[in-house]
């Protein structure tokens, strides 16, 4: 690909991934403004609509992640996003014919699965499109695109969804359906549309403005499906003996997966003490919320270990390079427990803003949909170039610094905003929140996928995301609807009680300035002491 071509398709390119990005999000967050029509008609509590917004979804989001991660480093990265999108958004238009909650829990679990090659596919196209001087700037587009899909869906969920009901207030809508069904319906229509835009996006060459090419991968398919096998909790025990692993593997696995099942259970017991809840029925299957809730989460910890160990025995520079990054395992912490306070206060605060002042969906969707889009846009793309301008002062640790001021200060604001006494008093202090919250983003991306080679980059966005998905998705929603349903329905209390997460994260980022910039520069040594061999590649300059 030449200079002047990769120029001209580079923003198209950002453009339709951060695209796929807004209509992940659209999908995904749309049951947060719909969750008290959905509680009233199918008769589940907010622990449950935690269990449905996080954990559900979670699981199947984290574990298809990492095969189509490696799918990502090894095919056509356009065409994996456009079948992934038509999916993902079939499975959220499955949810307008669910009457209850398994076939709503089985359209959250589709949108999982597809939506686990969106991050790893876009960011690979992206890094390929931006060199490292405008990588800030990528990260900020796309985190403005995550966020114009978090006030989107609210906007949208909650205005299709009293447009249909009251039109058809009186009467029987057609097919039965109920307004947060059609909803459902309206948010799946345009990722069927941007998938045809995607497969024909041409694929740029993996590596080129690193200077480092990467080799054809001969058998992606087959490396894809062969990952998830050995990273998938029983069948991970015929890949170990396929590959003749030795006693040491056997003996982790098998200590591994006793500390997690003794683990969910005290979680589970603990839990139901703390708030019980009726049993959720799938069918003829009856089911703890709690033991669901935790199973999961412990379900994602062994993936983790299984996948540690899988890299360490079949891609042994993968292995040495991310595990040899106290660094990126750095991000990897910060990310997860920051995403427990992101989804935690996204997933509850329009129930919070209809409950405690009394406005109605379409009316929150509205107000809070479109403040939360702007500042979710307009703070990572300050972020963003600032954070690039800052890191070619101080290389590595610039980009620690601005993450570290959002998350050190945000939540000291996040207690003024949610006791402000009225709406008006409660979106002018949002403000500030949110400009200040969604300065992270950007920095930490940026440096996360410069710890690791270009070929390695897929995974480790699927590895990334697994870990911040179950540790962070996964608890933070329910946490948050479980200490509500505790506390008589409290949910400012809820939303800031998940914030006590917060003094780790910023341990956690002093520590990451401190190793940044030399883990940075010993990434090829890493790779080189697992085996890597090199191909030099002409660099190309960034755009």
């Amino acid at each position: 690909m030449s200079r002047v071509r990769l120029r001209s398709t580079a923003g198209y390119a950002l453009t339709l991934v951060a695209l796929t990005n807004t209509i992940s999000l659209l999908d995904r967050n749309i049951l947060a403004i719909l969750a008290p029509r959905i509680k009233h008609d199918i008769g589940i509590g907010d622990a449950e609509m935690g269990l449905l917004y996080g954990t559900v979804f979670a699981l199947f989001y984290a574990l298809f992640s990492l095969p189509l991660g490696r799918l990502a480093d090894g095919w056509v990265r356009t065409r994996l996003l456009a079948i992934t999108l038509a999916f993902w958004s079939v499975a959220t238009a499955l949810a307008a014919a669910a009457q209850g909650f398994g076939l709503l829990a089985l359209s959250r679990l589709g949108v999982g699965i597809g939506e686990g090659s969106a991050q790893p596919a876009g960011i690979s196209l992206v890094m390929d499109h931006y060199a490292t001087p405008r990588r800030g700037f990528a990260m900020a587009v796309i985190a403005a695109a995550i966020a114009l899909g978090l006030g989107g869906s609210l906007v949208i969920g909650g205005a299709a969804a009293d447009w249909w009901d009251h039109i058809h207030a009186g009467s029987t809508a057609p097919l039965g359906l109920r307004g947060w069904q059609f909803a459902f319906l309206v948010a799946a229509a345009p990722g069927l549309i941007l998938a045809a835009f995607l497969w024909g996006m041409p694929e740029p060459q993996r590596g080129r403005l690193d200077g480092i090419a990467s080799p054809p991968d001969p058998h992606p398919f087959r490396a894809s499906l062969a990952l998830l096998g050995a990273v998938t909790p029983v069948s991970n025990w015929f890949a170990l003996a396929l590959r003749r692993a030795g006693a040491r593997y056997w003996s982790v696995n098998l200590v591994a997966t006793i500390l997690v099942v003794a683990g969910a259970t005290a979680l589970t017991r603990l839990t139901t003490a703390f708030s019980p809840r009726p049993a959720l029925h799938f069918g003829a299957l009856v089911v703890n919320p709690h033991a669901l809730q935790w199973g999961v989460v412990g379900f994602g910890a062994l993936v983790v270990v299984n996948l540690l160990q899988r890299l360490r025995l079949a891609d042994r520079p993968t292995f040495e390079v991310i595990t040899g990054s106290p660094a990126l395992l750095l991000c990897f912490g910060i990310a997860a427990l920051q995403m427990m306070i992101n989804y935690g206060t996204m997933g509850f605060t329009p129930s919070f803003l209809m409950k405690h002042y009394g406005l109605s969906p379409a009316t929150t969707g509205l107000q809070f949909g479109v403040l939360a889009a702007a500042l979710g846009i307009v703070g990572p793309l300050i972020a963003g170039p600032l954070s690039d301008r800052i890191n070619a002062r101080f290389p590595g640790a610039g980009r620690v610094w601005v993450t570290l001021v959002s998350l050190g200060v945000s939540p000291l604001i996040a207690i003024w905003v949610y006791h402000a006494p009225h709406p008006a008093a409660f979106y002018s202090r949002f403000v500030l929140y949110s400009l200040v919250l969604t300065a992270w983003y950007p920095p930490l991306y940026a440096l996360m996928f410069e710890q690791v080679l270009p070929r390695m980059r897929g995974i480790t966005a699927s590895l990334y995301i697994i870990i911040y998905t179950l540790f962070g998705i996964g608890i933070g929603p329910f946490l948050v609807g479980m200490i509500a349903d505790a506390n008589g329905g409290d949910l400012a209390s809820a939303i800031l009680a998940i914030n006590w997460v917060a003094p780790p994260i910023v341990i956690m980022l002093i520590a990451l300035a401190l190793r940044v910039k030399r883990d940075e520069a010993g990434v090829i040594e890493r790779a080189r002491s697992g085996g890597e061999t090199f191909v030099a590649a002409q660099a190309a300059p960034g755009t």
